[in-house]
């Protein structure tokens, strides 16, 4: 009874379209006014993910990492006295490689090759036979007290000093005694990288005593080339360098200074 009360016109359109497949994407025209249509997100709760975003100025940093970032700051702020300025520098790139390549010749033994040394020796010993006898190492010497003792000798050759060491009153006076003795000396960026010649973690200085007869032309050079930095003491100060906002106001300041200078001189 439900069916036969239906209109006519609907039974129509039924029959129309009971052949056909209705598609998700048919639209009829006129729907869109632009090939490109808007999709606005919605970023609230249960919706859209979120942007990513750089949120490292709202991170509560490690305290330690708080205080460097303010001691880096406060460095840059303050005018520095001549032998603290020094530190700052450093051999360029080219002369750091050539050093570098150098040092790495005289890397003193590690722990396991001394150990097979040993174990020579004593396997020697043990059958009453004569260990090779070699003449001594020529290598690197690592350690603050140790380096000291061969300046004040004049034994080392050539100094290597690394600026990032902390506290810096460690090696402050290292420069000033390598003048008075006459002992080459340089400073190099990174304890890390001196420290990677002697199997250690870091290291605030090394020194030569001695090279093999084909490298004594290269170290010669290379003193040559940094004998600016070692003959004379430095004596200019370091300046400080101011922030954005004070440079601002520095500028500002300048300019009111100069517009009233015009109005003096008109």
């Amino acid at each position: 009874l439900r069916h036969n009360s239906r209109p006519a016109q609907a039974h129509a359109e039924m029959a129309k379209t009971r052949g056909k497949k209705s598609t998700r994407g048919d639209k009829k025209e006129g729907d869109y006014s632009h090939l490109f249509q808007k999709t606005p997100r919605n970023f609230r709760i249960g919706q859209s993910i979120q942007p990513k975003r750089n949120l490292s100025r709202f991170v509560k940093w490690p305290k330690y990492i708080r205080i460097q970032r303010q001691r880096a700051i406060l460095k840059q702020r303050l005018k520095v006295p001549p032998a603290i300025h020094q530190f700052g520098n450093t051999i360029d790139k080219n002369q750091a490689m050539t050093l570098f390549k150098l040092l790495a010749k005289y890397r003193p033994e590690n722990r396991k090759e001394k150990k097979e040394r040993l174990a020579k020796i004593a396997e020697a010993q043990a059958k009453n036979e004569k260990a090779d006898e070699k003449s001594k190492p020529k290598v690197l010497k690592f350690g603050l007290n140790h380096i000291t003792t061969l300046v004040e000798s004049r034994k080392a050759r050539l100094v290597v000093i690394a600026h990032d060491v902390d506290p810096l009153e460690l090696v402050l006076w290292l420069p000033a005694l390598c003048r008075k003795m006459g002992v080459p000396f340089c400073i190099v960026k990174g304890k890390a990288r001196l420290g990677a010649l002697c199997h250690q973690k870091t290291c605030t200085a090394v020194a030569l005593t001695a090279v093999d007869k084909q490298d004594e032309r290269a170290l010669s050079q290379f003193c040559a080339s940094v004998e600016s930095m070692y003959e004379e003491p430095q004596k200019a100060w370091g300046q400080p360098q101011y922030g954005i906002k004070a440079r601002h106001k520095i500028r500002a300041r300048e300019r009111e200074l100069e517009k009233e200078r015009a109005k003096r001189f008109a």
